[in-house]
Order: C-alpha cells, then structure tokens, then sequence
C-alpha cells in the first residue's frame, strides 16, 4: 500500500475535476440551448459581452484548477504527481464559491435576462466582508469606551483548567 495518500488524493482530484467538467459543460450548454433557442430576439451582442466577461472568472479558475489538481501519471501508468488538493481552505475554498455561484448566475441569466448579471455583484461584496472581518479579527477586533482597540487577553488550556478546579491554590510547608 504504498503512497496511499498519494493515490487518495488523485483519485478525489480526479472525481472532483470530471464532476466540475461536466457541470460546468451542462450549466453553459443551457445557457446557449435556453438563450439562443428560446429567447433569440433578447440575445444581444450586449447580452453575449456579459457572457463572456462575467463567466471568463470561473472557466480561468476551472483551467487553472486543471492544471495544477489533475494528477499526472507516468508511461508505466504510475501517479508522477497526485496535484494540488482541491479540498485546501483558503483562497481554494474562495475560488469554488466563485465557480458555484458563477453556475447560478449563469442559470438565473438564461432563464431570466440580462439583469440577473447583478447578481455577480456579491462576489466582491463577500470578498470585501471577508478581507474586513480578516482585518478586524487581526487587530483584535475590541474597542474600549474611547474607541481604542484593545487586545484579548489570552487564557492558556492550563489556567482554564485550574480555574475550573477553584483557582490556583498554595500550600505553605
């Protein structure tokens, strides 16, 4: 069983990657099948400037997700290299909210017009949420009467301890 990880990794990376593929094929084959068929005299040249703008963010991220997250195998068929993990916290849990919710806003402008583009307004509204409660958990985030912030006092798991047990207490020999 060597490398299990290593396998682990590549075949989620693998499963995760082909479902987003196909998703992402599904949710923008409506959206051309629903606006192009259906409603043909509403699609604009405005319309399909929208499209390419606003769905550009989630098939840049789903090519560099491809890149650097579909595992590569050597001519023996061997895992060379299992890839990013797909499932990291951070900026990669950030990126597939934008995939996510770019699937929506692109089935919400089939079905309902070109106003539904407003919707990829949230995104940088999030971000700017996060990158503030970021900033303010950063510099403690608690201001006294004044306004001055002041920092947490931290309690160690050891003084938690003592204090459910009464307290530190001393004994004189």
């Amino acid at each position: 069983m060597a490398q299990k990880a290593t396998k682990t990794l590549a075949a989620s990376n693998t499963a995760r990657l082909n479902q987003t593929l196909y998703l992402t094929l599904f949710i923008h084959g409506i959206f051309w099948l629903v606006r192009g068929l259906l409603f043909r005299s509403t699609f604009t040249r405005r319309s399909l400037l929208l499209y390419l703008v606003l769905s550009s963010p989630q098939l840049l991220i789903q090519f560099l997700f491809e890149r650097q997250s579909r595992p590569k195998l050597n001519d023996a068929g061997a895992i060379q290299r299992a890839g990013e993990d797909l499932e990291a916290k951070g900026l990669t849990e950030y990126m597939w909210d934008v995939v996510y919710w770019t699937y929506g806003v692109i089935f919400f402008a089939a079905v309902a017009g070109d106003w539904s583009w407003w919707l990829w307004t949230v995104v940088p509204m999030y971000s700017a949420y996060a990158a503030w409660t970021t900033y303010t958990g950063m510099t403690g985030g608690y201001t006294d009467a004044a306004g001055v912030p002041q920092p947490e006092a931290a309690t160690s798991k050891r003084q938690v301890k003592m204090e459910k047990r009464g307290g530190q207490k001393v004994s004189y020999r």
